[in-house]
């Protein structure tokens, strides 16, 4: 936890003034001297006060985790502190009222020993109100860590799902080719070499770059490509402004193998697809891969694909868990029918800076 920060030391000096005048006002209601006189005392003995142990408490807090010193290290600041700044602010305001009004003799309750102490009482007050708001804080910002941890370890485990997913459908498609068409099958392993050498880069990171996600999606197509041959067009639109924008790697790769796996191998002529990205009002990135293949079935759902390991809700349900992961309520990610056929997968989030 940071130990000083000049924003929150700004807010507890206002803090401590608006104090010392609600102080120097129940004064002026007893009838005990003049605002300006009171108000004098009250900010002479408050802000030096909290000064001293503030400045105290970042001293003897520099070797600790914890910014106050626990302990009887924490009352003896508290105490020194207040006694300190009480003798110094009434010398102060003693100065301030014979300058200002000379003969001006205050009422006093209790004397100067029963001041000293309401001093000290109303420091120990206040510290402790600013070490239970900074225990919050640093209760808080655990419990954020906590969760982007576990978020980061989710998205791992996810990415550890669909690459097994990806490669298995490949490797079945390369076996074939091997025996029924050598050139073809060596052209698809170059382009899968390609797309893993690409992969394990992107594996390190919880996020990169969308042009780098459309550079595994040429290289995935491709491969595709060399399986269905010409059943198989597609078309990638990037603009040049959305090249840097930070996405989660492999994210639109399970919407693309749904579109072939459930839109074009089950029309014997195939079809396209298209990629793209846009920004949206309101600091919104939309992803769209669109496909003419069969269309949805009834109910909205992805019709059933060739049999296999695969189902069609696993990408689809992987993709929305990711972006709820990431963007909260803002990630979300339809199934929209296309006019005369097909389908196309709509993920809408955040846009976020540009990566350097």
């Amino acid at each position: 936890m940071q130990h000083f920060s000049l924003r929150q030391s700004i807010r507890h000096g206002l803090v401590i003034a608006a104090f010392c005048a609600a102080i120097a006002g129940i004064q002026l209601a007893y009838g005990r001297g003049p605002w300006d006189v009171q108000l004098v005392y009250s900010l002479a003995i408050g802000l030096p006060s909290w000064l001293l142990i503030d400045i105290g408490r970042l001293w003897l807090s520099r070797h600790s985790p914890i910014p106050w010193p626990l302990g009887w290290r924490g009352w003896a600041l508290v105490a020194v502190g207040g006694s300190i700044g009480f003798q110094f602010g009434s010398a102060l305001g003693d100065a301030y009222r014979e300058s200002m009004h000379p003969g001006l003799t205050l009422a006093s309750a209790g004397g100067p020993s029963s001041a000293m102490v309401t001093t000290v009482l109303a420091c120990l007050a206040l510290s402790f109100f600013f070490y239970a708001q900074g225990k919050s804080r640093f209760l808080e910002g655990k419990i954020a860590e906590v969760e982007r941890d576990a978020a980061e370890a989710r998205l791992k485990l996810l990415e550890a799902q669909l690459e097994p997913h990806m490669m298995f459908n490949t490797l079945s498609n390369l076996r074939v080719l091997i025996a029924a068409d050598p050139p073809r099958a060596q052209a698809m392993l170059d382009h899968l070499i390609d797309y893993l050498r690409a992969t394990l880069g992107a594996s390190r990171a919880t996020l990169h770059p969308l042009a780098d996600e459309f550079a595994r999606l040429r290289d995935y197509l491709e491969l595709m490509s060399v399986r269905m041959g010409p059943r198989l067009a597609y078309t990638l639109d990037l603009p040049e402004a959305l090249a840097r924008v930070p996405v989660p790697p492999l994210l639109l790769q399970p919407l693309v193998e749904n579109a072939i796996r459930h839109g074009l191998e089950p029309k014997v002529e195939g079809g396209s697809i298209h990629i793209a990205a846009r920004p949206l009002p309101d600091g919104l990135l939309e992803l769209l891969v669109q496909d003419s293949g069969a269309g949805l079935a009834a109910g909205g759902t992805a019709p059933p694909g060739p049999p296999g390991p695969a189902r069609q809700s696993f990408g689809l349900q992987q993709v929305r868990e990711r972006l709820h992961t990431l963007y909260g309520e803002q990630g979300t990610i339809n199934l929209i029918a296309q006019r005369p056929s097909g389908t196309c997968a709509r993920a809408v989030f955040p846009l976020n800076p540009p990566l350097p």
